[in-house]
């Protein structure tokens, strides 16, 4: 049976090449419930069966509108993005491109085929200098950075759609996937501190750390109950990067001395970061059922993929 006429129901995930992407389509295969339609710029980076790949360029409308209008997907996970903030602080014009013009084509072609459309958002749209934190789902955003404000634009644009529609909002996203350049917190404190470099952490930002494992946990709760509104989805513990780096530290048991506090005045950045954006996720844990693991936890996860890419 083609994925087209199949029954079940009809998952498209944009980003599937990218760390959310990949656990998203990993969880959904081995659910078995779904019919799992990943799609990527480029070749398909993800490994395993069971999902078809489609190449999609978002940025390009007409490929977008005649794709959707042939794969027809009941849900629509629109996790891809440009998500690099300093990138995006520098590169205006392709960030808007990337996370305003390709979120409008995505919306304008599922509005045509009636999909549950699910938006992938950010604490960056919030300034995290109100005294607010952590923020509740009603808080009301104030970017402080460009990458923020399109993802702000994202989300008003979705809210503003006839489609049935949710937004997934996230927080410092961590994880490991297949071929993926970029480093997280704790592979960046463990590499660091197992070859004996001494490392500059801040503790005066604040953030509720996620494990991608867990957001794509999340947006497929709100998939099966096709649950509408916005949602946090994140981690439940409000941390510093310094207290983070501490706890990688004590996992591994490696030398917390390496480990300098700093604050993030010492630190220039070509875009501002908010400085306080954890989330409260009561709303999730509630109506979704969503469960999150604790930081450390998601340590451990990790450690076990790194051991078993590493054998």
């Amino acid at each position: 049976m083609s994925i087209l006429s199949s029954n079940k129901l009809k998952i498209l995930i944009t980003g599937a090449n990218g760390l959310l992407g990949q656990k998203l389509v990993e969880q959904l295969v081995a659910q078995g419930n779904f019919a799992v339609i990943a799609t990527g710029r480029g070749a398909c980076r993800l490994s395993g069966a069971g999902f078809t790949y489609q190449s999609l360029d978002i940025e390009n409308e007409q490929e977008v509108e005649e794709n959707l209008a042939r794969l027809r997907p009941d849900v629509l996970i629109h996790g891809a993005a440009m998500t690099h903030v300093d990138d995006c602080e520098k590169n205006q014009e392709g960030c808007y491109r990337a996370n305003v013009l390709a979120t409008a084509y995505l919306l304008r072609a599922a509005e045509k085929i009636g999909s549950h459309f699910i938006f992938v958002s950010t604490d960056f749209i919030f300034s995290g200098e109100d005294g607010h934190n952590p923020y509740t789902e009603d808080a009301l955003p104030d970017p402080v950075n460009y990458y923020g404000q399109t993802k702000l634009e994202g989300e008003e644009l979705i809210k503003g759609s006839s489609l049935k529609w949710a937004i997934a909002r996230t927080v410092l996203v961590y994880g490991l996937a297949n071929d993926l350049s970029r480093s997280n917190i704790i592979l960046w404190v463990k590499s660091s501190l197992e070859a004996g470099k001494q490392i500059q952490v801040v503790d005066d930002q604040e953030r509720t750390p996620t494990l991608a494992e867990d957001l794509a946990a999340g947006c497929i709760l709100i998939a099966e109950q096709g649950a509408t509104g916005v949602f946090n989805i994140s981690g439940s513990e409000l941390l510093t990067p310094y207290d983070m780096a501490m706890q990688t530290a004590d996992f591994f048991g490696l030398n917390k001395e390496l480990i300098v506090r700093t604050d993030s005045t010492r630190f220039t950045q070509p875009a501002r970061r908010p400085m306080k954006t954890g989330f409260v996720i009561q709303k999730a844990i509630d109506e979704l059922g969503y469960r999150p693991k604790t930081f450390m936890e998601g340590i451990g996860i990790l450690a076990k993929q790194i051991a078993i890419a590493s054998s």
